[in-house]
């Protein structure tokens, strides 16, 4: 584990917590460390899940697939931040998502119930984790408030701008990357690649926006 604690200082959930407490923390969670290779499934749609995930290095896609094949992605997980938490703590005994890792990814994993209930120890540190994480859950459920917003927008276009108009506010400039590349993008939003890709170029000749590859910048 102490090779991952620089990664370790980043992750959300342990905001507060001093780095010498973060190894007898992870004692007490009874934390474990996985590493990944690209395109694995983490956690399968249809399973049931104890154990949320943080991302310690590489990446992981949170996607939902229907009966006919059809992806959507709904969040893209980076490093220091986690996955799982709602529906390990939901005690849902049939996640409707799949977690898979677009990088090769070094996961931490964390039994829920252990994080919620002290320990016969009484650490300190218990009640500071489970305020992260109503925190995070909270950030959470406001960043899903704003992709419906745009998602439920009716035409490409309009999620486009949307979605980018967000993205520039996060960011505090007209400048800014996104983590999606086309396909993810399009995924993201439901449209279809091929329809969003021509919509771009109608928005950059109208002279709305520039971009290359996953670089913006609105006009």
């Amino acid at each position: 584990m102490k090779n991952f604690l620089a990664a370790l200082k980043t992750v959300n959930l342990f905001s507060g917590i001093n780095e010498s407490e973060l190894q007898p923390l992870l004692s007490c969670l009874s934390a474990k460390v996985t590493h990944y290779e690209k395109g694995n499934n983490v956690f399968s749609s249809g399973e049931s899940i104890e154990h949320f995930g943080i991302v310690l290095s590489g990446e992981v896609l949170v996607v939902q697939d229907d009966y006919y094949g059809n992806r959507s992605i709904l969040d893209k997980i980076g490093a220091g931040n986690q996955f799982g938490e709602s529906f390990a703590c939901a005690e849902i005994k049939k996640i409707p998502v799949s977690v898979i890792t677009t990088t090769e990814s070094d996961l931490l994993f964390i039994d829920y119930r252990k994080l919620t209930v002290p320990c016969t120890k009484a650490c300190t540190f218990h009640n500071k984790l489970v305020q992260n994480l109503l925190n995070i859950i909270s950030l959470k459920n406001i960043a899903l408030t704003q992709k419906i917003e745009f998602t439920s927008k009716r035409t490409t276009r309009e999620k486009l701008l949307a979605y980018l108009s967000i993205e520039a506010k996060k960011a505090g400039s007209s400048r800014f990357s996104i983590p999606f590349n086309r396909q993810e993008l399009a995924d993201y939003l439901a449209v279809e690649r091929s329809a969003m890709s021509a919509e771009l170029s109608k928005l950059r000749d109208d002279g709305l926006l520039t971009f290359h590859k996953n670089q913006f910048e609105l006009l």
